[in-house]
């Protein structure tokens, strides 16, 4: 069983983080329109998925915007997927307030499986039923390419190293 910590405390997950050379489990979540979307809505497209607990936390917020401002620099065959239990409603309004365009959001409300699929379901606690903050970049064939359990929620993911793996999948 993994773990993270938050503060000095550890955190128990359900699930295992999908390995490097592995396929990524297909998923069914909600994007901003309250449409469904799965890994094949985004075709053949390199995808970096970042798992966040909600954007309504600094941390989270902060990865947003990081990743907002580098998906400025990436071909178009390349998408940033931004995942966490937050409204569809609530994300939409949290990226127009922040001015971040060149993100995918998408919820987790309707479909739990997603986090324990991915490992970074919260088992216990008070953060229980969200996630745990993770990076995944898939390539076009949704092979992963690269992953990152970030192992305190507090802090921030290995950009540099998720964008480089995201260009070179």
């Amino acid at each position: 069983m993994a773990t993270v910590t938050l503060h000095g405390d550890t955190i128990p997950l359900e699930g295992e983080l999908p390995a490097v050379g592995g396929a990524a489990p297909d998923f069914r979540l909600v994007d901003r329109d309250l449409n469904d979307a799965d890994l094949a809505t985004f075709g053949d497209s390199r995808k970096l998925l970042s798992i966040v607990p909600s954007l309504d936390t600094p941390v989270c917020a902060a990865s947003a915007a990081r990743f907002n401002e580098e998906a400025a620099g990436l071909d178009p065959k390349a998408v940033i997927l931004m995942v966490s239990a937050d409204l569809p409603f609530a994300m939409k309004r949290h990226c127009a307030g922040a001015g971040i365009e060149r993100l995918v959001t998408l919820s987790m409300m309707r479909n739990r499986d997603f986090a324990r699929d991915y490992g970074v379901l919260i088992k216990a606690g008070p953060l229980a039923g969200i996630t745990a903050r993770a990076v995944l970049v898939l390539d076009a064939g949704n092979t992963v390419a690269h992953a990152e359990l970030v192992p305190d929620i507090g802090n921030e993911p290995d950009y540099a190293a998720a964008l480089d793996a995201l260009r070179a999948a």
